[in-house]
């Protein structure tokens, strides 16, 4: 029963997500989006039905294009070359990793040696970021006059991108 309902999230999720996009599409048509600045102004604006489906119908056809070309004439380009060999009930690989996407999150497991540490140090990593917009009480919703919010946004980028080179290396002892 529990690989049926994965199957069927699977399979019901990219309905809900779609739903809830034209939801989201329908409240940005009817109310406008924010202004970048997050200053209020009374400037000329651009008609959201014409201008913005064109973009999007284009930015679709991209995307998928580019897909569709990939999936077609290099499915193999993005694979793991680990995949490749044939497998041995016998021998274990050298080097298991997950996912790239899961990299960050094997980094600060691996660092720490108890468990339940590694545990609550990673919820900790992914819990933080929602402090984040209680933190922001400014009226202007834009970055571009919070310099030190610029400076902790890429400091956190940087942190993302050093943790998944290090959960891609192999395991040494000191």
């Amino acid at each position: 029963p529990t690989l049926t309902r994965f199957f069927a999230l699977h399979f019901l999720l990219p309905f809900v997500i779609v739903g809830l996009t034209l939801v989201h599409l329908t409240f940005l048509h009817e109310t406008g989006s924010n202004n970048p600045l997050g200053i209020p102004s009374d400037c000329d604006k651009i008609p959201f039905h014409l201008y913005y489906t064109i973009k999007d119908i284009l930015g679709f056809i991209l995307m998928l294009s580019l897909l569709v070309s990939l999936a077609l004439f290099s499915p193999n380009l993005l694979g793991d070359p680990e995949n490749f060999t044939p497998a041995n009930p016998l021998v274990t690989p050298p080097h298991i990793k997950p996912e790239w996407y899961f990299l960050f999150a094997y980094a600060i497991l691996r660092s720490i040696p108890n468990k339940l540490g590694g545990v609550l140090a990673l919820a900790a990593s992914i819990l933080v970021l929602f402090l984040v917009p209680l933190l922001h009480t400014s009226k202007l919703r834009s970055m571009t006059f919070r310099p030190l919010s610029q400076i902790l946004f890429w400091t956190l980028v940087a942190n993302v991108l050093i943790l998944t080179w290090v959960g891609s290396q192999p395991v040494e002892h000191p």
